[in-house]
């Protein structure tokens, strides 16, 4: 009777331990899968530039194309100046680009007054580390009404904080690797934590974003006849951040009830 019920006590041991590991298995699996998809949707959205665009309606000519191309691509940045090209060129803006829409410059000089949409091409600045890090003023373009800190510092952190979202995550993976070169879910509780707070980066950086654009347009009102809306690159991090959480709460999940379980395993087989 003593071997009949020992044999039948380690059967359910197994079974049990069998259905622990499918379960957490399945968690890890998705965890990892919305870890990846936030992963490269972060670096979709810091690589590209359609954090924000404006539509006009295509001016009749561009008088003076030249004049408007060195504004736009001046190495001291007027932002007055070049947020108003980006109002009347169907600008877009990106973490490090902002863009317009102009005519090609050899189809304008050949025939400028015959310039059609299929002839207009997009021409981008790149801005530069100092760029990002310039301060911004209580007047946009003007030097002389002081620096206005709010708006210095939440471009700042709009830049900065998408970097420190990638970088948590890269950590989180490398630790999750770890952790199945070791057997062992413990380490990925700190997967987890790193994906938390790679979702709040995440979630600051979308929120710095409109909260700037909000105080620009107080400054720089948008022209009644421009539309301007936030987009594809920004929605991209907006849903990074959801994922992420999601991630972080399945590997914590995980580590957690696996810890739990496994101390009730033992002392079911204690007893």
């Amino acid at each position: 009777m003593k071997k009949t019920g020992g044999k039948k006590r380690g059967i359910e041991q197994k079974n049990l331990k069998a259905r622990m590991d499918n379960r957490f298995a399945t968690a890890l699996v998705i965890a990892c899968v919305l870890s990846l998809i936030s992963t490269i949707y972060m670096a979709a959205s810091i690589g590209t530039d359609f954090w924000y665009e404006y539509r006009s309606p295509a001016p009749e000519n561009f008088s003076d194309l030249n004049k408007i191309r060195d504004e736009f691509f001046d190495s001291d940045p007027d932002e007055k100046t070049y947020n108003d090209l980006l109002f009347r060129y169907n600008g877009t803006m990106g973490l490090w680009r902002r863009c317009i829409t102009v005519p090609n410059k050899s189809i304008w000089f050949s025939s400028p007054e015959k310039t059609e949409s299929s002839d207009m091409i997009t021409e981008c600045f790149s801005l530069t580390l100092s760029d990002q890090f310039m301060e911004k003023f209580v007047e946009p373009g003007n030097h002389n009404t002081g620096i206005d800190l709010l708006r210095t510092y939440l471009w700042r952190c709009q830049f900065l904080l998408p970097f420190v979202s990638l970088g948590l995550m890269c950590f989180g993976a490398l630790i999750g690797l770890c952790a199945c070169a070791c057997r062992s879910l413990y380490p990925t509780i700190a997967t987890g934590v790193l994906h938390l707070l790679a979702g709040l980066c995440t979630l600051g950086s979308v929120s710095c974003y409109v909260a700037g654009i909000e105080l620009l347009h107080q400054k720089l009102p948008v022209p009644e006849h421009v539309r301007g809306e936030f987009g594809w690159s920004f929605c991209l991090a907006c849903v990074s951040a959801p994922l992420q959480f999601m991630a972080a709460a399945l590997f914590i999940w995980a580590a957690r009830t696996n810890r739990k379980e496994y101390t009730l395993m033992k002392a079911y087989r204690v007893a």
